[in-house]
């Protein structure tokens, strides 16, 4: 399947209208990992002995996103240390990752509820359980001892790669200083929870120097992915002084965006597959239907942000984005 091009719909998944997605890349072998070394399963600590930072690298927030996870295997396979700092590398949604079959791919995001929607006070430190909520419990000390975290996303529908620093500055200085991919986009998040990015570290307290970001590295189970998971991992560990990299070639684009359209209804249509960072050129522009609602966008030249073709009732469809100089 090309990255150009969205996959065509089959009649092999017609209750939910989903179409079949190929899987190019094999899904890791973590059994090596699974122990760690942090009284956390799944998380890795390496330790330089010398001063410097501690930053946490973290994939599988959503258990069928595993480029990422292939990145990090890498790094633990090749007995990497750090040049100074702590080194933190896990994989977080294992009871979703070892659902993870090729004849249904989609399927094993996660057991109960999305893991990169739990992330505030009243979640964490409430009385409610999930799968996903105890393990986000289980490893948050980690979270909350990082200085620098980068979360490991790919993407469903054809979109360009994006890292997306959420609403504050420590992110966007972040993710503009690691600079690959070129895209860096600030949001407010999703109406459906919090973020990792929207974490309180990251986003709260003056004292704080805390940040993460997250990238969303490219299509799920494509090469590319894996491809622009290690670019970025690359970029972070060179940031934060723990390896010597050359910077990535030129400057990123800023993007803010300025509506986030969550859909009302379970009738929400695009007038046609976008693709993520596409440019709307005229304000006005009807681009989706949520019922019998037009869809329109507000200014000259939005961005598309990861649309999601097939969305429903509650879920982020899609963001519009003013790009700076635009």
């Amino acid at each position: 399947m090309s990255a150009d091009q969205p996959p065509t719909l089959t009649p092999s998944a017609p209750a939910l209208g989903l179409p079949t997605f190929a899987v190019e890349i094999a899904a890791p072998d973590l059994t090596p990992f699974i122990a760690g070394n942090t009284g956390i399963p799944g998380f890795t600590t390496l330790d330089s002995g010398r001063p410097g930072p501690h930053a946490v690298v973290v994939s599988l927030i959503h258990g069928n996103e595993f480029a990422g996870a292939i990145v990090l295997a890498e790094l633990l396979r090749t007995g990497f240390v750090p040049q100074c700092g702590r080194l933190t590398l896990g994989f977080a949604n294992l009871a979703a990752f070892a659902r993870f079959t090729p004849e249904n791919p989609v399927a094993s995001r996660f057991v109960e509820e999305d893991m990169n929607r739990v992330w505030d006070d009243f979640q964490l430190f409430g009385v409610r359980r999930s799968a996903e909520l105890d393990r986000a419990r289980e490893i948050r000390p980690l979270i909350d001892s990082a200085d620098l975290l980068l979360d490991l996303h790919s993407m469903l529908w054809p979109a360009d790669p994006a890292l997306l620093c959420g609403a504050g500055q420590r992110g966007r200085a972040l993710a503009l200083a690691l600079g690959t991919p070129g895209m860096v986009i600030a949001d407010a998040g999703h109406a459906g929870g919090k973020r990792l990015i929207d974490y309180g570290r990251f986003t709260e307290g003056a004292e704080q120097n805390a940040a993460c970001v997250l990238v969303e590295a490219g299509q799920h189970w494509e090469q590319a992915a894996v491809t622009q998971s290690r670019a970025t991992v690359v970029s972070l560990l060179r940031h934060a002084g723990m390896v010597s990299a050359p910077a990535p070639a030129g400057s990123p684009t800023f993007a803010q965006v300025v509506r986030t359209i969550t859909a009302r209804t379970n009738r929400f249509v695009f007038e046609r597959a976008f693709r993520g960072g596409e440019i709307i050129a005229k304000a006005g522009t009807v681009i989706a239907h949520d019922g019998d609602e037009a869809i329109t966008t507000p200014e000259d030249n939005m961005m598309l942000v990861m649309p999601s073709l097939k969305v429903s009732h509650g879920h982020t469809a899609v963001r519009l984005a003013r790009r700076s100089g635009a």
